[in-house]
């Protein structure tokens, strides 16, 4: 955060009205600086993350000659109704060079902010960075539809991000808020998602201290009180919590948490549960996979997790990639942890701290 105090908090309405102000040949080195301007006290930072998606809502039809014709649904739904819904007469009328639909494709963007000094104290925007192309003729060529569904969810048409397609538009950015995710102060969600576990395991207690577990072994059955066999149940600390935890209390502090991860949120209810949280996406990753192998000696395993710090520049990252899953084997912390143990490696107090308090007890992305 810079000198000057805040006076104005980011809100859907107004970010939308920065977006929407940026000019398509400026947005990537604009988007900082236009958020800086209109909310002062502010230092956002920007950064893409590479998962391409594309858009179903917003797809137009175009002729020959480029003319937009319109909404690709209405267009579907009008061209059926002039035809009394006869798929066999649409495909044949349509499926020679023509027509031809564009989509907004794209990829998602980050904009963080520092709101204090601590770990959590930061806004982060989920954005996404799209393009709209010229995807395709607007019937398979090759193949007639069974259905209207098969018309409105165009299948034939290469959609690998790598593909060359026409750009017609962008890029553009929008704000993208899936499941509650769109503009989050970190602490306070963190805060938020701990007070949710705590109320809705609450929400059991008189259930769960009437429950009995039924256990089997060599000696017969015997029955065991819930809480007898979970002690610790009541004292859940949710994943996103322990991760952010992790970070301020391991060798990883010194550096901020949003210069090396994003966090795709969801805040939602379903079937009558709340549920909140994120999935951590890293904006730096190594080049493989460390998988726990084959006779892997631990000390071997200490070389590539080191040779993972130095890649992404930040200590202790390989258990930070661990948490998640993909990039680091869990295996591999459970290894490490057990030579902890047993003296035939070492690491820093306190990251030896972090990953002996995961292997105890586990948490994944």
């Amino acid at each position: 955060m810079s000198d000057q105090k805040p006076v104005r908090l980011p809100d859907p309405a107004s970010v939308a009205t920065v977006l929407a102000s940026l000019e398509a040949q400026a947005a990537d080195a604009g988007l900082a600086p236009a958020l800086n301007k209109a909310f002062p006290g502010f230092s956002f930072s920007t950064a893409p993350v590479d998962d391409f998606y594309w858009r179903g809502d917003a797809r137009t039809v175009l002729s020959a000659d480029g003319t937009r014709l319109g909404d690709h649904r209405a267009w579907v739904e009008k061209e059926l109704a002039e035809l009394n819904g006869d798929l066999t007469a649409f495909w044949n009328r349509h499926r020679q060079p023509g027509e031809k639909f564009a989509e907004w494709r794209g990829a998602s963007a980050f904009a963080f902010a520092p709101t204090g000094p601590g770990v959590a104290d930061f806004i982060q925007l989920s954005l996404g960075r799209e393009i709209e192309v010229l995807a395709g003729p607007v019937v398979d060529p090759d193949y007639r539809p069974y259905s209207a569904d098969d018309l409105l969810q165009p299948t034939w048409v290469s959609r690998d991000s790598a593909a060359e397609a026409q750009p017609l538009a962008g890029p553009v950015y929008r704000l993208r808020g899936r499941a509650g995710g769109g503009i989050v102060h970190m602490r306070s969600f963190l805060a938020r998602g701990a007070h949710v576990e705590r109320e809705q395991r609450e929400a059991r207690r008189t259930e769960l201290e009437n429950s009995v577990l039924h256990e089997v072994g060599p000696a017969g059955t015997r029955d065991i009180p819930f809480l007898e066999a979970s002690p610790g149940w009541f004292d859940f600390v949710p994943r996103e919590n322990r991760f952010f935890a992790d970070w301020e209390r391991s060798s990883a502090c010194a550096h901020r948490i949003f210069d090396h991860w994003a966090f795709d949120i969801h805040d939602f209810e379903e079937r009558g549960r709340r549920e909140i949280g994120f999935i951590p996406r890293p904006l730096k990753m190594p080049a493989g996979k460390l998988a726990l192998g084959v006779n892997i000696s631990v000390h071997r395993l200490m070389e590539r997790t080191e040779a993972i710090d130095a890649e992404v520049g930040l200590p202790f990252a390989w258990f930070f990639f661990l948490t998640h899953g993909h990039w680091v084997d869990p295996d591999v912390g459970d290894a490490i942890a057990e030579g902890l143990r047993q003296g035939r490696v070492r690491l820093p107090d306190r990251d030896a701290a972090v990953l002996l308090a995961w292997a105890d007890k586990k948490y994944l992305f």
